[in-house]
């Protein structure tokens, strides 16, 4: 709660040039999580028999619907900060507009708060992928150990 607050009054006192380079790593990081999330597309069409295994396959189909919602996500959010950008010529024109200005840096700390929260949901989501990948191997490799004797 206190962190919010101080996040606030942060925002408050950011200059154009601080919340354009917020809007840029917000973008790069986007843009990368997208490229992630085709890595674990990738993953989910390779693995797809043990996704299906019957006694996990409630929590991996949780999991994918997940990453599917993630995805939908992505593409808004990057869509959101584009055009957050492309408006902060409103700070930078040199004409006075305070109401202009001040919905725009409220609106620039709506999208700070939303996606710190992606953010940690998305890196939640990926510990999920993550291990459910890594079960897999782990399995795959007792297999072929076995099958080897």
């Amino acid at each position: 709660m206190i962190t919010a607050k101080t996040q606030a009054r942060f925002i408050e006192w950011l200059s154009s040039d601080e919340m354009y380079q917020a809007s840029k790593k917000w973008h790069s990081e986007l843009s990368f999580i997208k490229d992630e999330q085709l890595f674990f597309d990738g993953l989910i069409k390779t693995y797809t028999l043990q996704l299906l295994d019957k006694n996990k396959f409630e929590k991996n189909k949780k999991s994918i619907a997940a990453l599917d919602a993630s995805q939908k996500r992505v593409d808004e959010l990057l869509e959101i900060v584009k055009t957050h950008s492309n408006d902060l010529e409103i700070l930078v024109d040199g004409i006075n507009q305070p109401k202009e200005e001040a919905s725009y840096k409220k609106e620039h700390k709506g999208l700070v708060l939303v996606i710190s929260t992606f953010f940690i949901e998305y890196k939640n989501l990926k510990t999920d992928l993550f291990q459910i990948i890594k079960d897999i191997l782990k399995e795959e490799k007792q297999r072929h150990l076995i099958d080897k004797k």
